[in-house]
C-alpha cells in the first residue's frame, strides 16, 4: 500500500504544519504502510520568520524545496503525481495548504487551488480512493469540490472561535461543515473523503495527535476493505 502526504512547505506559518505532518508520517509507518511525499514546486506565498511571526520582506522560498525538510529528501513534485500509482492521499494543514496550495488564507470562499492538486485530488475521488485532509487543508478540499460541482461534508473544527469564519466560509462554498472535536474525525462516505480538526482546535502535541491517527487508521481501513 502506498499512500501519498501531500505537503505545503515547512512550517505552520508559512508551509505544512511540521506536528500534522511527522503524525501522519509516523502512524503510516506503524502501520506497515508506505509513504510517498510530493508538493508543488512553486513559490510561498511569503515567507514568515517563525520566532517573531513577521513576514520577511523581499525573500522568496521553493515549496517543494522546503516541504523536502520534512521527509528528509524524499519527495517529488505534485505534478507527477497519478491516481493510478497511490492508494490514498492524506493533506496535513499548516497555513501553506491554504497559502500555498490555494489562496483560501487571502480571499476565502473565492479561493482558487494550485491545478496540479486540484487534478491530483479530484482523479483520487474519482477513482474511488480515499483522501484524508487535516487541519485547514478541509477548506482547501472544499474549494475543489465546489469547482467540481460536488457535494460533500467537511471540518474545520467545532465552528466556533477562530476558526468561525473558515467555517462560514466552507458552507460558503457549498460545502457542509461538521464540527468536530481534536481527537476525532468526520467521514463522507459516497466521497471516501475523511478529516479531523487538529490545530484547528488542539492546544497540545499528544490532541492533535489522537485525532490524525485515528484519520489514518481509518484511511487505511477504507483501502483495505476495497
Amino acid at each position: 500500500m502506498q499512500v501519498g502526504i501531500l505537503l505545503s512547505g515547512c512550517g505552520v506559518f508559512d508551509g505544512a504544519e511540521v506536528y500534522e505532518s511527522v503524525i501522519t508520517l509516523l502512524a503510516l509507518d506503524r502501520a506497515g504502510v508506505e509513504a510517498r511525499c510530493f508538493a508543488p514546486n512553486v513559490d510561498q506565498m511569503h515567507v514568515v520568520n517563525h520566532l517573531t511571526g513577521d513576514v520577511v520582506e523581499g525573500e522568496s522560498r521553493n515549496v517543494l524545496v522546503e516541504a523536502a525538510r520534512m521527509c528528509r529528501g524524499q519527495i517529488e513534485d505534485v505534478a507527477n503525481a497519478s491516481a493510478e500509482g497511490l492508494d490514498a492521499l492524506i493533506i496535513p494543514g499548516g497555513f501553506g495548504a491554504a497559502k500555498n496550495l490555494c489562496n483560501f488564507a487571502v480571499v476565502g470562499a473565492d479561493c482558487a487551488v494550485q491545478p496540479d492538486v486540484t487534478r491530483l485530488v479530484l482523479a483520487m475521488l474519482g477513482a474511488k480512493k480515499p483522501v484524508g485532509a487535516i487541519c485547514i487543508a478541509p477548506a482547501m478540499i472544499a474549494a475543489i469540490l465546489r469547482d467540481a460541482g460536488l457535494s460533500s461534508s467537511v471540518t474545520i473544527g467545532l465552528g466556533r472561535g477562530d476558526d468561525a469564519a473558515s467555517a462560514a466560509a466552507i458552507e460558503a462554498m457549498g460545502i457542509t461543515h461538521l464540527a468536530c472535536p481534536v481527537d476525532e474525525y468526520r467521514e463522507d462516505e459516497k466521497l471516501g473523503l475523511v478529516t479531523t480538526p487538529a490545530y484547528m482546535e488542539a492546544g497540545r502535541i499528544s490532541e492533535a495527535a489522537a485525532g490524525i491517527e485515528k484519520l489514518v487508521a481509518r484511511v487505511i481501513e477504507l483501502v483495505r476493505a476495497k
